[in-house]
């Protein structure tokens, strides 16, 4: 595929999700990159970071072509309301929803290839949608998959989630034998088919602290996480765990490792964050489209500075590509 075509939702339009996609596309991509969204929102916040942007309106039928340098495609839904630099507008929910389901809807119809998402204010949403978590959850619903999988990747290392935007109280009923297992073939699925890893060596966190220590700290490692390494060990995978969370993030474990499958949210997240925050990226496994994020969230206090930093926008942008190929 000489120039596939990836679409960008910029998220909250209030946030610096506009800001780092007019920062994106100064460079030039392969890809054919059109961003969904109001125009003159993207017009007013260019002239508020002083870039020279060429704007141009398109159509999912517009034959793709490379991404120039300077020139934003947009295909244009309108917003709801009045939108203020960092300032958010509860009215404006229905806009974002909108501008995603049109990304949703054209990569399951087959007119673009992967979704590239901005980032989202889930207190804005839930006006919108009471029970709104998160973009993970949001995409499973829309393309009817069951079971989607949080990964967050930076430079040599991988992360992800069983459980992904729930209260901890609720973390343990959720790690079931089940659910382990199922996100374990979903993980190493999608390694090898969307990043080429022919046999992907996994590791599994414990839940409880020092992994449960034999049972003293808990008995899910026992009763639920080893048998179902054990028996995924005995189908062909190259999985190591339980391991303790606290020091599985060591050379000694990672060096090696394509991927650390955690428990929880807040168990994995963390390291990876210190590790590469700015330079990550988040990727929904487990879906029948691409999709790939930023690593952070709206930065109100940043939109309309100059001060966003767009490296993530560009990762996320360059491995969609790359999994595509």
């Amino acid at each position: 595929m000489t120039h596939p075509r990836i679409l960008i939702s910029a998220g909250e339009p209030s946030g610096i999700g506009p800001d780092i996609i007019l920062q994106a596309i100064q460079q030039q991509f392969s890809a054919d990159i059109i961003t969904i969204g109001d125009p003159n929102l993207f017009k007013r916040r260019a002239q508020q970071l002083d870039l020279d942007i060429n704007i141009k309106l398109c159509s999912l039928t517009d034959r793709p072509s490379p991404q120039e340098p300077g020139v934003l495609k947009v295909l244009p839904i309108d917003l709801n309301a009045e939108c203020k630099t960092g300032q958010l507008n509860p009215n404006n929910a229905k806009y974002v929803l909108n501008v995603l389901e049109t990304a949703i809807d054209a990569c399951m119809n087959s007119q673009a290839n992967a979704l590239v998402t901005g980032p989202i204010q889930k207190s804005v949403l839930t006006h919108e949608i009471a029970n709104f978590t998160g973009h993970t959850e949001y995409l499973a619903e829309k393309t009817q998959s069951p079971l989607p999988v949080m990964m967050l990747a930076t430079e040599g290392l991988r992360v992800a989630l069983v459980t992904t935007h729930m209260p901890l109280s609720k973390v343990a009923s959720h790690i079931t034998t089940e659910s382990v297992s199922q996100v374990l073939e979903i993980l190493h699925h999608d390694l090898k088919t969307q990043f080429g890893i022919n046999n992907p060596k996994i590791i599994v966190a414990g839940l409880n602290p020092h992994a449960g220590e034999d049972g003293h700290l808990g008995r899910e490692e026992i009763e639920i996480i080893s048998p179902v390494i054990q028996h995924h060990k005995k189908m062909g995978m190259d999985i190591i765990g339980p391991l303790p969370a606290d020091t599985l993030f060591t050379e000694k474990y990672l060096k090696d490792a394509d991927a650390v499958l955690a428990m929880y949210h807040d168990q994995g997240l963390p390291v990876l964050k210190y590790k590469g925050f700015g330079n990550a990226i988040n990727v929904t496994l487990g879906l029948p489209i691409i999709r790939t994020s930023v690593d952070h969230g709206t930065a109100l206090e940043l939109a309309g500075t100059g001060k966003a930093n767009a490296k993530s926008m560009i990762l996320a942008i360059n491995t969609a590509c790359e999994i595509i190929q």
